[in-house]
């Protein structure tokens, strides 16, 4: 388990280099109440060579000098290799401007994942109107943040997945995928999302889309409290939650996910261990008595059944 005695962690994502694992994680100081964590946040690094014993190396990213779109907090992303060989990092950006109300996607690249450039001041990719959420007076901030990164199947350039909210629909229950596509990283193109917009899930946090032993597999994150009023009502709780889609890019009925932990556990990253297994990862979101606890999880062994309805089961977690 990663915990640090100075911060908490919670968010995060990794990069493999076939030697070691790096992984990068939100972080703040260890100081009042963990929920304004969230405005004091930078991007931290480790390193480990079997995902359990780490390494704490120097920060990748901090906000940048005001006025800037992420001058207030850098939030989560992730990292891919480009055709180039350097690493670009994609992450989320709040500016001092708005209040942090307004999340958009910025990026960094590094050469060797230790030290990292942000790629000018620009935003990168934000929400287009056509389809997604703006900010307004309904109370809900402008989501278009977790960019999840991976390549078309095809080879027809690269896709980002973001955390987002519909335009239209049920205000705290039209949490959807959004979508965007680039040929070369840097130039973007958003798209419809890629998730329908009656799912009664408010936020699809921190998706990760990936194949396993040849099926996809996507997870993504949803508190109980962050659930529409009819499935709270329901008493339905929250946490990792798992799909297996039928297609690689959609379109995912997000209404048919299961849960893979409760809320004990929190943004599951699914790792592929050098010997072929597949291990979760999960940041440690609450103790017994329901307190925060801001640390990274050991890695807990999954398993996809064969022609199952299950989806996946994980020792420790919720099976189903």
């Amino acid at each position: 388990m990663l915990t640090l005695a100075t911060h908490w962690i919670w968010d995060f994502w990794l990069a493999d280099t076939d030697t070691e694992y790096h992984l990068f994680f939100l972080q703040a100081p260890r100081e009042g109440d963990p929920d304004q964590r969230h405005w004091k946040t930078s991007v931290g690094h480790a390193v480990s060579t079997d995902l359990t014993q780490w390494r704490v190396v120097a920060n990748a990213l901090t906000p940048s000098t005001e006025p800037a779109f992420d001058d207030l907090a850098t939030w989560t992303g992730s990292v891919v290799r480009g055709d180039d060989r350097s690493w670009y990092l994609f992450y989320t950006g709040l500016s001092r401007a708005d209040d942090g109300q307004v999340q958009r996607v910025g990026l960094a690249t590094s050469t060797d994942l230790m030290t990292w450039r942000k790629h000018g001041a620009d935003v990168l990719v934000s929400a287009d109107p056509r389809w997604y959420h703006q900010l307004d007076d309904s109370g809900e901030a402008e989501a278009w943040r977790d960019p999840w990164l991976l390549r078309d199947p095809e080879g027809d350039g690269w896709h980002m997945l973001v955390t987002a909210t519909a335009r239209d629909g049920e205000v705290g229950g039209r949490g959807v995928l959004g979508h965007a596509w680039s040929p070369d990283l840097l130039r973007w193109r958003v798209l419809p999302p890629l998730s329908r917009t009656d799912s009664g899930l408010g936020q699809l946090e921190v998706p990760q889309l990936t194949v396993v032993d040849g099926d996809p597999v996507l997870l993504f994150s949803c508190l109980g409290s962050q659930l529409s009023g009819a499935r709270r009502n329901a008493g339905e709780p929250g946490g990792v939650w798992v799909l297996r889609p039928d297609s690689l890019l959609g379109p995912y009925d997000v209404t048919g996910a299961t849960r893979l932990t409760d809320e004990s556990l929190y943004v599951g990253k699914l790792v592929q261990r050098r010997n072929g297994q597949w291990v979760l990862l999960a940041f440690v979101n609450q103790d017994a008595d329901g307190a925060f606890v801001g640390s990274i999880s050991d890695p807990i062994p999954v398993v996809l059944p064969v022609g199952s309805g299950a989806v996946l089961s994980a020792r420790g977690a919720v099976t189903t």
